[in-house]
């Protein structure tokens, strides 16, 4: 029969062992356990990158999520601060396979528009146009216009900048195949509830369930108003007018 006496440490062994992790002379986190960190060359951080690019001859483009932000009230709940969006970002070409990222153009995809993208057909389009500085002094200086176009094996992707101080117009068209649209309308999808921050809802605990109770007041205002429930959870009571919710229904 095999001994163990000979494989297993002596206790004097297992006793300098624990002196070692005692005086964190041994860090526990060099050995190969699995972490919520990612590390490159040596450098850990929590930020992490992975847009979806395209890259064609004259152009290229990237899909980035870019996730909302949220703002604690004196409740303890959490409500959106910034709405998320998808954050597409254009280059121009200036020789074969190089860019200038210096003239880089973005257009951020609200979640309505990200839907829309989602739902276009084989021989559909849509388009979307922005003004950076809408409600401003600056309202229409900058005006961004996203179009999305079939063509024989795919779509066109193209984004037209005009800036009427600098009297600029960047014009950027990329052509997409058949598969790299599946590959942004999938992206999208699975993207969608997170720039909506439904993800946050679905994996809160049971202490932070936030709970509808509607309630009609008088004048038909519409509030949000947090309400402390049993167990510890947050409720919100929904104050609004039926005819209210008639309106939205038909927007």
């Amino acid at each position: 029969m095999l001994k163990l006496s000979g494989i297993l440490p002596s206790s004097s062994s297992r006793n300098h062992l624990l002196e070692l992790l005692s005086s964190r002379k041994i860090q526990l986190r060099d050995f190969s356990t699995p972490t919520n960190h990612y590390s490159a060359k040596g450098y850990s951080s929590d930020r992490i990158f992975a847009p979806y690019s395209v890259y064609k001859g004259k152009a290229a483009f990237s899909l980035t999520p870019c996730l909302p932000t949220f703002t604690k009230l004196d409740s303890g709940a959490l409500v959106v601060d910034r709405r998320g969006s998808i954050m597409m970002s254009f280059v121009p070409a200036v020789g074969e396979r190089k860019y200038d990222w210096e003239k880089k153009q973005i257009f951020a995809l609200s979640a309505t528009e990200v839907g829309s993208l989602i739902a276009i057909g084989p021989q559909e389009s849509c388009e979307f146009f922005h003004d950076p500085s809408m409600k401003s002094s600056n309202a229409g200086q900058v005006r961004k216009s996203l179009s999305i176009k079939p063509h024989s094996s795919g779509y066109f992707v193209s984004l037209t900048v005009v800036n009427s101080v600098l009297n600029t117009k960047d014009n950027f068209s990329v052509p997409v195949t058949t598969a790299e649209f599946s590959v942004m309308r999938t992206a999208c999808s699975f993207a969608l509830p997170h720039i909506m921050g439904w993800d946050r809802l679905t994996t809160q605990k049971s202490s932070e369930t936030v709970r509808f109770q509607p309630n009609r007041q008088a004048g038909g205002t519409v509030s949000f108003q947090p309400n402390r429930q049993s167990g510890g959870t947050v409720g919100f009571q929904q104050k609004m007018s039926p005819q209210i919710l008639d309106l939205e229904w038909e927007k």
